[in-house]
């Protein structure tokens, strides 16, 4: 039996007994150690570089025996265990036993607990239980592959959504050809925030945001938010003292009015039907349903600006695939789901993106008893209640031993598309070679139609207007709420019929 209580863990601790049981259990992580990226904690001076924080966790692995170099844990100061885990195997199997039945895992709501302070702990994000389960079950429709992709409501969907990508993309090659210039040089990460943002308020939710409006004054709200955000729940104390000896608390309050403007306009829509708003059936009244729309307005923003960012990041680096692009969308002219499966170099493109790249970098979840998890492969963990689990795809998507040349033939640290044809020319489907860029199992991103059909939208109206090369020879990320390029998607722009 797992002691449980502090003094009973500080014994454990003390003798270093692994409180994990199994034939793939995980090896221990000191506190401190050497040549370390960081220390294995987020903390106020490291929280902005959390993949480091990942990779701290690794540090010297590769001296463990068999899958004890995979999966890691810190067990520390009378603290419950941290499993930190890129075994593809554990994370299949943990996100399979996510849900509201006894036993099963929780998600862990530590990570986002600044979310919950500022958007509402009852949305689809935040909640766990008999709460989660009816919030799923009120935007499982909407947003579901066979609602959003009905031939009769798909069409005038889809054509709203392109006009909005052409437009903001018509206004840079306008941009552009009036400079007089071959190339232009621009960051295209905010330009693409506006894109997305304008997608789901006014397309989605059937709102009315002006194009200037989003861009000077909702975005640099949201962003200010998802910074303080992730503060707020690193060190929420000493957040706030900084902010009332700095004036930051007036700051923030000016940015949240905004973020509940924007709630506003987001459920304007509701009571005509606008958008997909008559897809969503409740009675539950507005106020009921702000926090599930706060959370969507930010985070889907921030996970679609993400993934369309580095696919086009990618593809900055790629003038090849850019070609391969351009010449399946170059007279497509509706994005229905058949045009989309003639256009595999898009899709392989956006699955590498999201394999290499993935939005969500990690999935927090929490053990609600102790519990013996199975692989599909028949490995088996025992992993003790009150254990706080971080899935990390990102490391378990470029680790060598799952997504390598032996396996996919191709580099598991590279972008390469191909790597798809090869998996299929290997036997391999996409259930066998799994890279959560969406989740897996019943917390499964409910956004997934949505998200690939805006970025595969925006992806493919880019590469017919333009040519477009990275201004540096490498792009590492950066990482908050999710992945992003580093240099803000910096490239030499310049239009596609100049040659």
């Amino acid at each position: 039996m797992t002691a449980q209580t502090w003094p009973g863990r500080i014994l454990q601790q003390l003798k270093g007994v692994n409180p994990f049981e199994g034939d793939c259990a995980p090896s221990r992580v000191s506190l401190f150690g050497p040549g370390r990226p960081a220390m294995p904690v987020p903390l106020p001076w490291n929280y902005k570089e959390p993949i480091k924080i990942f990779e701290a966790f690794y540090s010297e692995a590769d001296r463990e025996a068999g899958w004890g170099k995979h999966n890691r844990y810190l067990y520390a100061g009378g603290l419950p265990p941290v499993l930190v885990t890129r075994d593809p195997g554990i994370i299949k199997a943990i996100q399979s036993n996510t849900g509201d039945k006894p036993g099963q895992f929780d998600r862990d709501t530590s990570p986002t607990a600044g979310i919950a302070r500022a958007t509402g702990e009852d949305s689809l994000l935040y909640s766990n239980g008999s709460i989660w389960r009816r919030q799923k079950s009120m935007v499982a429709k909407p947003f579901s592959r066979s609602n959003l992709f009905q031939p009769q409501k798909f069409q005038g969907f889809e054509q709203t959504f392109r006009k909005t990508a052409m437009q903001r993309l018509e206004a840079l090659r306008a941009a552009q050809k009036s400079s007089g210039k071959e190339s232009t040089r621009v960051e295209l990460d905010p330009e693409i925030k506006v894109v997305m943002l304008e997608m789901l308020v006014n397309n989605f939710f059937g709102g009315k945001a002006s194009y200037d409006e989003l861009r000077d004054r909702f975005i640099p709200a949201l962003v200010y938010l998802i910074d303080h955000m992730i503060r707020d729940t690193v060190a929420p104390k000493a957040q706030a003292i900084a902010r009332k000896l700095s004036g930051g608390e007036k700051i923030l309050q000016i940015y949240k009015a905004d973020f509940e403007k924007l709630t506003d306009i987001a459920l304007s829509g509701r009571a005509e039907g606008l958008g997909l708003w008559n897809e969503f059936h409740s009675e539950a009244p507005d106020e009921a349903l702000r926090s599930n729309i706060r959370v969507f307005l930010a985070g889907a923003m921030e996970a679609t600006t993400s993934f369309a960012s580095w696919a086009i990041s990618h593809l900055s680096h790629h003038p090849e695939w850019q070609t391969k692009i351009y010449e399946e969308v170059k007279d497509m002219d509706v994005y229905d789901p058949d045009d989309f499966t003639k256009a595999p170099n898009l899709n392989h493109v956006l699955e590498e993106t999201l394999r290499l790249t993935p939005s969500l970098y990690f999935f927090p979840r929490r053990a609600t008893a102790d519990t013996w998890v199975e692989t599909s492969d028949k490995r088996t963990m025992m992993i003790p209640k009150g254990t706080h689990i971080r899935l990390d795809v990102w490391h378990s998507n470029r680790c060598e031993e799952f997504w390598g040349e032996d396996v996919t033939g191709y580099p598991a640290d590279i972008f390469a598309p191909e790597r798809w044809d090869s998996l299929k020319e290997r036997g391999l489907s996409a259930k066998s070679m799994l890279h959560f860029g969406f989740g897996h199992g019943p917390r499964f991103c409910p956004g997934r139609s949505l998200g690939l059909l805006e970025v595969g939208l925006v992806v493919g109206a880019l590469v017919k207007i333009f040519k477009f090369k990275a201004v540096h020879s490498e792009t590492g990320p950066s990482a908050g709420v999710s992945t992003k390029p580093a240099d803000g998607v910096m490239v030499d722009l310049r239009l596609r019929n100049n040659g």
